[in-house]
Order: C-alpha cells, then sequence, then structure tokens
C-alpha cells in the first residue's frame, strides 16, 4: 500500500475537494482537459513547475500542498472545539482571520471559475452551431 503522506496527487485532490473547486474548473484555470487533472491527482509525484501553476489556481502555495495532511487539518478544526482551552469571553484567541471573510472569499473564486466553465461551454456551442 502507498504511502498516502508523499502522494502530492492525493493531497491536490483534496485541497481541490476542500476548496470545493470541481476538475473541470481546475483543468479550465490551468488550460488543461478534466483528464489531465484526474491523471494530475493519481499521480504520486508531480513536477515542481506544475505544482506551483496548481497551488496558485488552488489559492495556496506549493509548500501548502507538499506538507498538506488530513491529520493536521483534522487537528486544526479541532482546535476550534476544544473546551480545555480558555478561550476567554470572546471566544478562540488562536483564529487570526474572519471564517465569514474566507467563506466570501471562497464563494467569489467559485463564482469566477464558474464563469469561466460556463464560458468555455458557451464556446463550444457556437462553434458546434457553426458546423451545422
Amino acid at each position: 500500500m502507498e504511502d498516502t503522506t508523499l502522494h502530492i496527487g492525493r493531497k491536490i485532490g483534496r485541497i481541490r475537494e476542500m476548496k470545493g473547486i470541481k476538475q473541470e474548473a481546475l483543468a479550465i484555470e490551468l488550460g488543461v482537459s478534466q483528464q489531465t487533472v484526474s491523471n494530475i491527482e493519481k499521480s504520486s509525484k508531480v513536477e515542481d513547475e506544475v505544482l506551483e501553476k496548481i497551488a496558485k489556481a488552488l489559492g495556496v502555495t506549493g509548500d501548502a500542498i507538499r506538507n498538506f495532511s488530513e491529520e493536521a487539518v483534522t487537528n486544526y478544526f479541532n482546535t476550534f472545539n476544544d473546551s480545555s482551552v480558555n478561550h476567554g469571553p470572546f471566544g478562540n484567541q488562536h483564529c487570526t482571520f474572519n471564517p465569514l471573510d474566507k467563506l466570501v472569499e471562497l464563494f467569489e473564486e467559485n463564482k469566477k471559475l464558474y464563469e469561466r466553465l460556463l464560458d468555455s461551454e458557451r464556446e463550444k456551442l457556437e462553434m458546434l452551431r457553426k458546423k451545422s
């Protein structure tokens, strides 16, 4: 069984899923086919140049992908629910960002990717109409 901690493709897939981005939308952002994204996510290794392009498209750093682990994510989010820590009168003092701002940010990113996907589909339809 392969060590998933070193499988870059799976890390890319998990980060993409966590951000709510479809393979098709990432493919459009990268200028490749959905099948290419699928193949990348099945690859245990990805060239640094390709990884940096993917990281930029996902809104993370290449190091964030390389160092990604399910355990770290779980531990990070569990700290928000840890009742053994005194969070003071204003809730969790460790949060350095407004979660609603992040949610709106992700929504806007997804909206842009969705619009690009729609534009791509419209272009395909227009080309098919011209051929008819």
